[in-house]
């Protein structure tokens, strides 16, 4: 087991003293140095320490962080900056004259060409848009139609108002998500959070016809947060 060699490498490679990271931990900086010599943590310390370092406890008991390359182990420092989107993904909006950020609408049609303009100004300046003053202002939201039967029983053809997520670790098991990807473009799907484990999302239908699948982090361009119908 590698995890006392693995929690004082991962301090050091973030730039923490023993000082920082206990207090953000919530134990004494005694305990945390006896942590990253030969004492094991409790159960939830072990959990608490994963998660403030956001590796996965697999990762941290079971892998050698000191034999990884040096490409590999930022990869792995890496990892939730991706994920969190950290100034690694710009939204291209739009606005109104007085600088509110206004809802754009992307039907069917405009599906099949949403993956290679997501991020271009000009093509999502060209969807049509709206605003819905009852919606919080602090959020970004997008309407999106829905294309076939696989999310029953939201019915084909309907348009569902979703809200932007910068964060994709706060993807939510069996929630609704429209999710951009590499490989399928825009899909609207259930999501199950395997980002830590697998560093990917699996995506399942309501309707039982229509088999799961996963999906590489790496292959996702954007989440949005299924909010609620249009009637």
């Amino acid at each position: 087991m590698y995890l006392h060699a693995n929690i004082k490498l991962l301090r050091k490679r973030k730039g923490l003293t023993q000082s920082i990271m206990a207090e953000g931990l919530g134990i004494s900086r005694s305990k945390l140095a006896g942590y990253e010599l030969n004492v094991s943590p409790p159960l939830d310390t072990l959990v608490r320490i994963c998660e403030y370092l956001e590796v996965s406890v697999d990762l941290m008991l079971k892998e050698n962080l000191e034999k990884f390359p040096a490409h590999r182990l930022m990869e792995v420092l890496e990892t939730s900056r991706y994920l969190k989107g950290r100034e690694l993904r710009i939204l291209a909006t739009t606005v109104d004259a007085s600088g509110r950020e206004l809802i754009e609408v992307v039907s069917q049609k405009a599906k099949a060409s949403y993956l290679a303009g997501f991020s271009d100004p000009d093509f999502i300046g060209e969807l049509p848009r709206f605003q819905l003053p009852f919606l919080p202002q602090d959020k970004k939201y997008r309407v999106f139609q829905v294309d076939g039967d696989s999310m029953e029983p939201i019915p084909d053809g309907s348009w569902i108002v979703c809200e932007y997520m910068d964060d994709w670790t706060e993807i939510r098991d069996g929630e609704k998500y429209v999710v951009v990807t590499a490989q399928d473009g825009v899909t609207f799907k259930l999501a199950y959070n395997q980002l830590k484990e697998k560093r990917q999302l699996l995506l399942c239908s309501s309707n039982p016809l229509y088999k799961p699948f996963e999906v590489a982090a790496e292959g996702v361009r954007e989440v949005w947060k299924y909010r609620m119908m249009m009637v």
